[in-house]
């Protein structure tokens, strides 16, 4: 598959790529700098820009069979990340005649927002991220995507591991967690199976 990948150079992103390229998928990837993503491998083409760029954006999309977005707030940036991120790639995917998304968002967006204390807990912590997954979600959902978010827990670093559970209804418990590699393996596994589309997957380690 010919992928279109933003946030590739972050920690879920990068998981993302090498995995994809392992599997002999061909990635197209948005970045600031070409120094920020250091692969080396053919399958995988680089174009610096901004998401603020719609241009560049849609020469990211064109031609795609899915594009991923695990966009996500770095330290210190502004919280609309996501927001303002997925509206642009929704406008270039529609310009370009791209129909299949799947987008990042967490385990506590929108309805999901009061599922339990520790839950309600977290978003008092990081408010204005969640926020910005709840302003995302709606827009995503809104848009006429064949669409896939995808709502993790808290996340570790460690290896990919198969032996999680996905689901719309499910109601993870406070130790949930799935690695950032998991978590790749499961929406690189959500592309290729086209499931989930027009619904929100809750995904952690068994």
């Amino acid at each position: 598959m010919k992928l279109a990948i933003f946030g590739a150079s972050g920690a879920t992103g990068r998981h993302l790529v090498n995995q994809a390229l392992s599997s002999g998928h061909y990635i197209t990837a948005m970045v600031r700098t070409l120094d920020s993503l250091q692969i080396n491998n053919v399958g995988l083409k680089l174009i610096v820009g901004e998401l603020s760029n719609s241009v560049i954006v849609e020469s990211v999309i064109r031609d795609a069979d899915a594009v991923i977005s695990v966009l996500g707030a770095r330290k210190g940036k502004a919280q609309k990340i996501c927001t303002d991120g997925t509206s642009k790639i929704i406008s270039a995917m529609q310009n370009v005649g791209v129909k299949r998304l799947i987008a990042l968002s967490a385990y506590g967006a929108s309805e999901t927002h009061n599922a339990s204390l520790f839950i309600r807990f977290v978003r008092s912590i990081i408010s204005e991220k969640m926020r910005d997954k709840d302003d995302m979600e709606d827009l995503v959902r809104a848009s006429n995507t064949d669409w896939t978010l995808i709502r993790p827990p808290m996340l570790t670093n460690g290896d990919a591991s198969n032996n999680y559970r996905s689901g719309i209804d499910l109601r993870p418990g406070i130790t949930a967690r799935i690695s950032r590699a998991g978590l790749a393996s499961f929406i690189l596994q959500t592309v290729v199976s086209g499931s989930y589309i027009h619904e929100a997957a809750i995904v952690f380690k068994e």
